[in-house]
């Protein structure tokens, strides 16, 4: 299986799912990052495993359909069978949805449909509620609004920090999606 992972900044579940990859746990090879900006760290994570990366900006394309044209050749150029979203921060067009329907996955820091959208975690800590979470689901129009994979549960304790919930969340990322990608790739490969 052929996998493209879309990031946006600093990769640390890139790392994770190419750990697990590396080690067998994901039956499929990481065959390009692309990364929407030029300086995201995600970068150096994709060139010290040597996993190919391409990178390119909205703002060096006339609108989001020449952007999502160029990003689609690209895909389409590595052969790619499963688009991995980790902590990629752009909608996904229309083109993309409809080249990779049901193929496309993301990583959301909140048990949907609670606080969707950029900030997950801080809504979640902002909201005081006691629980929020990891989410997988797949990509559709909507923001955040997709199919749900898996959901997987973190406590609020009264005496964390903002900064001690997004460690929470980070560490159960870290095993959910890969386990769940690993679930995916073999789904499809029968």
């Amino acid at each position: 299986m052929r996998l493209a992972v879309l990031a946006s900044g600093n990769g640390s579940n890139f790392e994770a799912i190419i750990q697990a990859v590396e080690v067998g746990e994901i039956p499929a090879e990481i065959v390009l990052l692309f990364a929407d900006h030029h300086d995201a760290y995600v970068l150096k994570r994709a060139k010290d495993h040597n996993i190919p990366y391409v990178s390119f900006e909205l703002k060096e394309f006339e609108d989001k359909q020449a952007y999502e044209a160029a990003l689609l050749e690209l895909l389409a150029d590595h052969e790619i069978e499963l688009i991995v979203l980790a902590g990629y921060m752009r909608i996904i067009g229309k083109s993309l949805l409809q080249a990779y329907a049901n193929r496309i996955i993301n990583l959301h820091p909140a048990l949907l449909p609670n606080f969707p959208g950029l900030h997950g975690i801080r809504d979640a800590y902002d909201a005081k509620v006691s629980e929020t979470g990891v989410t997988v689901h797949y990509i559709d129009s909507g923001v955040d609004t997709g199919p749900i994979i898996a959901q997987e549960a973190v406590k609020i304790e009264s005496s964390d920090t903002l900064e001690q919930l997004e460690e929470k969340i980070h560490q159960v990322e870290h095993q959910l999606y890969p386990r769940v990608i690993a679930e995916i790739v073999k789904e499809i490969q029968r």
